[in-house]
């Protein structure tokens, strides 16, 4: 598995219509709507590693109104709810 946070810059007027085309991509998981340096910030997950270049370079980067991205690879994921997995004993 292979995860990526993207972090997108648009064209002012084209925010909301680079979302919704984004989030339709295979291998995108989410897209959200930031304050900030950037305009949006997308969650991709793909299989093998080499998927990320059909998503990103080939995918959002490509979008109409998607100026520039920058992309943050993900070496380990941690979360509540793994923690959580890891210290249940099933017990009631």
């Amino acid at each position: 598995m292979a995860d990526a946070i993207v972090l997108i810059t648009t064209e002012s007027d084209m925010v909301s219509e680079a979302a919704k085309c984004i989030v339709e991509l295979d291998g995108v998981q989410d897209v959200y709507s930031v304050a900030g340096d950037v305009d949006l910030v997308a969650v991709v997950s793909t299989d093998h590693f080499e998927d990320l270049t059909s998503v990103i370079p080939e995918g959002i980067a490509k979008v109409d109104g998607v100026v520039g991205t920058q992309t943050l690879m993900a070496f380990r994921t941690y979360s509540r709810e793994d923690e959580q997995a890891a210290f249940d004993l099933g017990g009631d």
